[in-house]
């Protein structure tokens, strides 16, 4: 997919805040994160995607830089090993706040590419490419 939107809204889960995802089993996937297999797989995705948000340049992650499994990975598949938990084809770098985005359908948290600054954009009485010669906006002229 070309675009951040594209890929966001590819992943987003639509999720609800407090919902539980391993419930008391939470322990398997803090289990999994821990492990030297999983350390090995986020250190070659996180290579391969540059540290860049959803892999894409333009998007670079400034502080921690998370691992998404673009299909969730369930309690079954960390009892059985599955072999999706580590399939970099699964796998994609994700901000915090992306990740968030993701799971909770707020694509208002997503992350801004600055504009393109242009001559004059900050200047509300110079527009683009017109001359103060042609535009009289004072009251006093």
């Amino acid at each position: 997919m070309p675009t951040f939107e594209e890929r966001f809204l590819y992943l987003q889960l639509d999720g609800s805040v407090g919902k539980e995802t391993f419930g008391f089993n939470r322990y398997l996937n803090q289990t999994l994160y821990r492990s030297d297999e999983w350390r090995s797989i986020r250190d070659q995705i996180i290579i391969r995607d540059n540290g860049c948000d959803l892999g894409m340049y333009g998007y670079e992650i400034q502080g921690r830089i998370l691992i998404h499994h673009l299909n969730p990975i369930t309690k079954e598949d960390i009892i059985n090993r599955s072999s999706v938990i580590f399939d970099p084809n699964n796998l994609v770098c994700v901000s915090h706040i992306t990740h968030n985005a993701i799971h909770y359908g707020n694509e208002g948290l997503l992350p801004k590419v600055p504009k393109e600054r242009t001559k004059n954009d900050t200047c509300p009485w110079k527009v683009g490419d017109i001359k103060n010669e042609q535009r009289t906006l004072s009251p006093w002229n």
